[in-house]
């Protein structure tokens, strides 16, 4: 019997939250392995850390990427793209978002207003491997850059939530931080909000993909797209709980705006977040 898993590690911000994205998820593949007697699939949490290779696994029913790693490091070319997500949260224009650029409340005080008042600043960031917090920061920072540098240092935290808490400590001064996990955040009044201020928001990109394995067929990929939005449709409380409005239906193309940052913030040779 075939197997499959599925997994939703992007925006459990609480575990209310985990627990609304898992029923989600749960509806939606009864659906399709209804539709396609799929066998036995097991909604897993995603591995701390390191998802590259749980992303590449080939039962992977459903999951969802960074567009990053989709664009930057080769998943594009190794799963179905699904769907993106569309979210009501500022920042947010159709399956768009942007990152919240964020001091803290003392780097504030001393008139850190502005991302441009933020240079000699200690920066804290989720990931090198993440798009709203590592290569839309770079991109907004790269025309301030002088001699390819910008902060004072960088903190690597693992995570939106730390680097927030990294703000609200003193342990850093700016970050960036994806405007949906800053919404559901805000809606679970995270304490360490209170400590932080919001200077500004980067350019916008397409959000975090949905994405299969490629064993899955076309048609099933399809049956799938269909799912989501039946699941989404039928429990309105559970939409509104995770700010989700729809799915959209992008091509993998429209993800090449996540390596044009990156191609830009070269041109001004600003290579890395420092």
């Amino acid at each position: 019997m075939t197997r499959w898993i599925a997994s939703l590690p992007m925006y459990n911000v609480t575990p209310e939250h985990t627990a609304s994205w898992r029923s989600l998820l749960s509806d939606s593949l009864a659906i399709v392995a209804r539709a396609f007697a799929l066998g036995d699939i097991t909604i897993e949490n995603a591995p701390d850390g390191e998802l590259m290779s749980h992303w590449r696994r080939n039962d992977l029913l459903l999951s969802q990427t960074c567009g990053y790693p989709y664009r930057m490091l080769g998943l594009a070319n190794e799963v179905h793209l699904i769907a993106t997500p569309i979210f009501d949260a500022p920042g947010c224009e159709g399956p768009r978002y942007r990152s919240v650029l964020v001091v803290s409340a003392q780097a504030w005080e001393c008139g850190a207003k502005t991302l441009e008042a933020c240079r000699g600043l200690r920066a804290a960031c989720n990931g090198a491997d993440s798009h709203s917090g590592m290569n839309a920061l770079r991109h907004a920072v790269a025309p301030l850059a002088r001699d390819g540098r910008f902060f004072a240092s960088v903190r690597w935290t693992g995570s939106h939530a730390a680097t927030l808490r990294a703000l609200a400590s003193g342990a850093a001064d700016v970050g960036a931080i994806d405007c949906v996990t800053f919404a559901l955040l805000h809606d679970s009044h995270f304490e360490p909000l209170d400590g932080v201020r919001t200077v500004g928001m980067t350019a916008s990109s397409p959000g975090l993909p949905l994405i299969a394995s490629r064993a899955l067929g076309e048609d099933q990929a399809g049956a799938l797209r269909d799912a989501l939005d039946a699941a989404l449709a039928a429990d309105s409380e559970r939409a509104h709980k995770l700010r989700l409005r729809g799915f959209a239906r992008l091509t993998g193309e429209a993800y090449a705006e996540i390596e044009a940052f990156a191609n830009t913030a070269a041109q001004y040779g600003y290579t890395e977040l420092r």
